[in-house]
């Protein structure tokens, strides 16, 4: 099994003061965190599938139409609204 080795000060400091409010070792409070945070993603996307992959599948099912060539300035969006350019 390979090991994890984290040269990064902010993820030691880290590591270490979830460790000192939790009660364990920096290992326990690294992996307790990765836990957390793979379970936060597993909620978010309920299908259990990455959110990355939905999306994609969206666009493919949901494409942008095709560009029109028209400029969307100041002018188009006021016009919107019913705005003068006063």
């Amino acid at each position: 099994m390979a090991s994890l080795y984290v040269k990064d000060h902010e993820a030691n400091a880290l590591a270490e003061e979830l460790a000192l409010r939790r009660g364990v070792t920096k290992t326990a409070a690294v992996k307790l965190a990765l836990r957390h945070e793979l379970a936060r993603d597993a909620a978010a996307t309920p299908t259990g599938r990455p959110l990355l992959a939905i999306m994609e599948e969206f666009w493919e099912e949901h494409p942008l139409g095709t560009p029109t060539g028209l400029e969307a300035d100041k002018a188009f969006y006021d016009s919107l609204n019913d705005e003068d350019d006063d």
